[in-house]
Parts: C-alpha cells; sequence; structure tokens
C-alpha cells in the first residue's frame, strides 16, 4: 500500500481494538499495582505513550512528551550539553532557549537562519529552527546535518513552525526534532505542552530518563487534550495555508517586509519547497510602528492581539513587545480557521485597504 494521506494518518494514530474508545483516554494514576509496564505516574503513564506513538510515527523517530515547549528543550539542552561544550543557535530563534543556556556553561555562537554558518569543528550541537520565528527564514536541513556530523556534533530541529506533517527533519539528517506542541499540533489555545523525538532509542532514553528525574511530566488530561487536537492537524493545516495564501496575495506590494515561505516570490520558497512537505498559516509584515499595529488590532473583528499561533482563531503579534530584536511594527500574524473571505475582508477592512 502506498503511504497514507495526512489526514489518514493523523486520525488513525493511535489504533485501537474492538470495543476499545476510539482514541486513548486519559489515565490520571499516580500508582500502579506492580508487575506490568507501569509502576508510577513520574516514570509512566499510557496517556503519554499513546500520544508519543501517534507523534513518533508522524516523524518517524522516537518520542518524549513534555508539559511545555520550554520543558522539552530546556531538558534537550541539558541532557546533550555538558560545561564547556559549544552550542550553535540561529540569530532569528526562539528567545527563551538563549536565555536558558545564559545559565550553562556553555559557549554560544549565533548564525542568520539562512547563513552562513561557521564551522562546526569543536561544536556539540547545532540547534536550528526552520522556518524561523518570527522571520520565517529558512536554513537547508541535510546539508546543515551533514556538515555537523562530519564534525561529530548533534543537530536538532526546532519544528514547531512547520509541524511534523509539514516537515520531518529526521528524514533529512537531523538527530532531534523539538517543537512547542502549544501551537499548531494542540491547535485550539488551551494546553501548554512540547516534545522531543529522536532518531536514536538511545538519545531518547536519556531524554525519557532526564523527565522522570527532573519531574518535567506533562498531565493525563493535557496530553489526551493534544491527543485529541492532533487528529484534526491535517484539516486546520489546509484552512490555515489557504487563509495565509490568500493574505499574502492581499498584502503583497502593500506592506513591508511580507514574509510566507509558501509564496513563489519569497526569498525562502525555493528551498522550503524542496524540503516542507506543506506550508502552514504563519506570515509576517510590517507596520510603521507600534501604534500603526495597535490601530490595526482595533479596527480588526477577526485578529485578536495573541503571543502564540497555530490554533484555530487569527491572531497577531508585535513581537518587538517582548524583546526581540525586529523592528517596532513587525507582525506576525497566524490565520486560523476562519473562511477565507471573512478573514481577507477583515484584515483589508482593519488596514485601511478598502
Amino acid at each position: 500500500m502506498n503511504e497514507l494521506g495526512d489526514g489518514t494518518r493523523v486520525v488513525h494514530s493511535v489504533s485501537g481494538a474492538p470495543g476499545d474508545p476510539f482514541g486513548a483516554q486519559p489515565v490520571f494514576a499516580s500508582a500502579y499495582h506492580l508487575g506490568g509496564q507501569d509502576y508510577y505516574g513520574r516514570a509512566g503513564n499510557p496517556t503519554w505513550r499513546a500520544l508519543e506513538t501517534a507523534l513518533g510515527s508522524l516523524e518517524g523517530g522516537e518520542c518524549v512528551v513534555f508539559p511545555s515547549g520550554m520543558a522539552a528543550i530546556s531538558t534537550l539542552l541539558r541532557t546533550v550539553l555538558s560545561a564547556g561544550d559549544t552550542l550553535v543557535l540561529p540569530s532569528d530563534g526562539y528567545f527563551l532557549s538563549r536565555k536558558f543556556v545564559s545559565g550553562m556553561d556553555v559557549e554560544v555562537v549565533e548564525a542568520p537562519t539562512a547563513g552562513p554558518y561557521p564551522s562546526f569543528e569543536g561544536v556539540r550541537l547545532v540547534l536550528l529552527e526552520t522556518p524561523s520565528n518570527p522571520g520565517l527564514d529558512v536554513c537547508d536541513i541535510a546539508s546543515l546535518a551533514e556538515a555537523a556530523h562530519a564534525a561529530g556534533a548533534l543537530l536538532a530541529v526546532d519544528n514547531t513552525t512547520a509541524t511534523p506533517l509539514g516537515q520531518r527533519p529526521l528524514e533529512l539528517g537531523a538527530d532531534l526534532v523539538v517543537a512547542s506542541d502549544t501551537k499548531a499540533v494542540a491547535g485550539h489555545s488551551d494546553v501548554l505542552f512540547g516534545h522531543v523525538t529522536a532518531a536514536s532509542a538511545e538519545l531518547a532514553d536519556r531524554l525519557r530518563e532526564a523527565r522522570t528525574v527532573n519531574g518535567a511530566i506533562p498531565g493525563p488530561f493535557e496530553t489526551w487534550l493534544v491527543l485529541r487536537g492532533l487528529g484534526t492537524l491535517d484539516l486546520r493545516l489546509e484552512r490555515q495555508a489557504k487563509n495565509a495564501e490568500a493574505l499574502h496575495r492581499l498584502l503583497k506590494g502593500r506592506v513591508a517586509g511580507l514574509r510566507w515561505p509558501g509564496a513563489p516570490d519569497d526569498p525562502a520558497y525555493l528551498l522550503a519547497a524542496r524540503q516542507m512537505r506543506r506550508f502552514n498559516g504563519v506570515l509576517t509584515f510590517e507596520l510603521p510602528d507600534a501604534a500603526a499595529v495597535g490601530d490595526f488590532l482595533s479596527r480588526s473583528e477577526l485578529v485578536s492581539a495573541a503571543t502564540s499561533f497555530g490554533g484555530l482563531h487569527s491572531t497577531a503579534d508585535r513581537r518587538a513587545q517582548w524583546g526581540d530584536p525586529v523592528p517596532e511594527g513587525l507582525v506576525r500574524l497566524s490565520a486560523g480557521c476562519e473562511d477565507t473571505h471573512d478573514l481577507v475582508a477583515d484584515v483589508s477592512h482593519a488596514l485601511g485597504l478598502n
């Protein structure tokens, strides 16, 4: 049989036997009768394993889940890095990753997402974010993985923006994938969550042990919410990408700094189209200043101010307010699942483009 489509894969990512419910249910136990796979709630949970199986099957590796994206990435960094190691980070990427490693005895080397990258000699870990957030630039995962491995380094990819359906970094040579499932995977703006998927079972075991020791464990109910949201990821991404494409057409030539890797005229398009399986609903653009962003949001009836993305509702975030080194008027807009015509009309009105 040919590979199943994305919709089929996410809907059937957790299989059940006759008489079982559709989808795994939350198991709340903290203690178990000894003799089975589970013995204590901090070490294992059937609901975790159901979601780990689902995400691992989508990404082609062994998944370990965490209570937030930050818990996932900080556990990865603590597990892989030791005092004196060197870490390569993209200059456009999640700011808390930098803040976290600033408290470690680790040398940090930054490079633009699209390169050029320094030599990886002596580097322990290369942590990429592609498409980057909020700049939406793209780097060549396969070539950077090859260079990292030739130098004896590990390569990890923050895949939050792309999602497991949009990009499969492990197939491109990455050793690890990390993501905030708070965003598109859960998709309903009602849960914090994250995961790391490793190509190596040994690395996954180390991450799982670190989770147990540090107590960075997700709640069963939150895990179930992510599992439930995952089943509609394909449908949501399809509408979000359609809406982003329509908004890109609306905004092209009318705002500065417009980026969406799915647009053929975007600087990242050729590389993105080669290594991504599909695009999503996040785009960025610049308005003249913070006041212009405030006016846009106050006039919009469908786009809410929120510092997250990937949910059902369209949201916009002025990234400079959080300290990102970007222009004051840079907007990261996450296209939601509204009707395309309605969303385009609303943004057009809110920006005075009518």
